[in-house]
């Protein structure tokens, strides 16, 4: 039998002192710079902050929540055609796609530095709008319409 692939723990981030931040930031960065990601993402938080008035963490974990899809769709082939199935989302995925979408739509939109793309990216998410809660829904979506072939789930 094969052996288990060993869960690597992930270091508080040195300001907040959250792991998700950590995670968040190590999905931001690009050629293995950190420090530069940290930047990026602690000047979001700060542009998020002062936009809106209230805690920029706490926006940030509100728009990571209503990003996290709880099931998606996966192909699988039955008898020479492939099906999407819908299937619920295991915990650390649901984290992981919810950040590559927070930080891939924030990465196409039209503004001048990294951070005030991904402080808009965040407010829009938090504001239950935004292109990574739009991919959200269609996934949802997707899995709605999906239903009648959720009976061949493996």
């Amino acid at each position: 039998m094969r052996k288990k692939a060993v869960k690597h723990t992930t270091l508080p981030d040195p300001k907040f002192g959250d792991t998700q931040v950590t995670k968040f930031v190590n999905n931001l960065m690009y050629d293995g710079k950190k420090s530069k990601s940290f930047d990026i993402f602690y000047n979001a938080i700060d542009i998020v902050a002062e936009k809106s008035g209230e805690d920029g963490l706490e926006i940030f974990r509100k728009a990571l929540t209503n990003v996290t899809p709880q099931v998606e769709v996966r192909s699988r082939r039955v008898g020479g055609a492939n099906f999407q199935i819908p299937q619920a989302v295991r915990e650390d995925r649901k984290k992981s796609l919810a950040m590559k979408w927070l930080i891939g739509y924030a990465r196409n939109r039209n503004e001048r530095s990294m951070a005030s793309k991904l402080a808009n990216e965040i407010l829009a998410a938090s504001k239950e709008e935004g292109g990574a809660y739009k991919k959200k829904e269609e996934v949802h979506k997707m899995a709605e319409a999906n239903k009648a072939f959720s009976h061949f789930r493996f």
